[in-house]
């Protein structure tokens, strides 16, 4: 049997179990509708934050799970804050980003020790940069869409992962956050992935040693606009 056949036999058999028909249509409609409604779960009360609130708690999460985070008040500052901290860590003075255009409007010369690579994620990129479409503050989680405006390569393969969200665009909870994706994707749909992102890789698998950098980035570091 084939593995196509071997697939359908088992769904077919998951749908006799449940008594689900072709004609189905109730069972549709109450899907259709709970996925319109995106009825929202219990939000803890520290979610309940917006504004200078909700950045400063999505600061504090961050930090508290290793990653470390610098604010600016416009975007045209975010290249020598990058050159600084670069310089504090020891980092080359190159990067790579997506073609994000919010990135990609930002006057790089400003810092003139940067050079700027765009693309994929590639396995010898020492740093990358994205854009956080949305932060759930309650957690210190950013929401990173993948495409070409930032692939998700850029978020994983790097030794240091720099990550760029306005202040604006950080909500308290996961489901205030999952709104404004759906808002900002509504026409194209959601794209493919969503990574979630809290912190840099660290795993405590082998004798619960903590071991940084095991499935991702050592480092990470937000900068926030606004």
């Amino acid at each position: 049997m084939s593995r196509s056949n071997a697939r359908k036999n088992i769904l077919n058999a998951v749908r006799h179990s449940l008594g689900v028909t072709d004609t189905d249509t109730v069972r549709e409609k109450t899907v259709a509708k709970r996925l319109k409604a995106h009825k929202p779960n219990l939000v803890p009360e520290i979610a309940k934050v917006s504004g200078k609130k909700a950045v400063a708690l999505i600061s504090e999460k961050l930090e508290g799970q290793g990653a470390t985070v610098s604010h600016v008040d416009k975007p045209d500052q975010i290249p020598e804050r990058i050159a600084e901290y670069l310089r504090e860590n020891n980092l080359p003075a190159e990067f790579r980003t997506g073609d994000d255009s919010m990135l990609s409007q930002i006057p790089w010369s400003k810092a003139s020790s940067l050079t700027r690579h765009t693309g994929r994620g590639q396995g010898d990129d020492a740093v990358t940069i994205s854009r956080a479409d949305t932060a759930a503050a309650e957690t210190g989680t950013l929401f990173l869409t993948s495409g070409a405006d930032n692939p998700t390569t850029l978020n994983f393969l790097p030794d240091t992962h720099i990550v760029v969200i306005r202040a604006k665009d950080i909500r308290g909870s996961y489901e205030d956050a999952w709104n404004i994706l759906r808002k900002a994707y509504k026409k194209q749909g959601l794209p493919r992935t969503v990574n979630l992102v809290s912190g840099p890789s660290r795993t405590a698998d082998i004798e619960q040693i903590i071991v940084m950098g095991a499935h991702g980035p050592r480092r990470l570091h937000v900068i926030i606009v606004g």
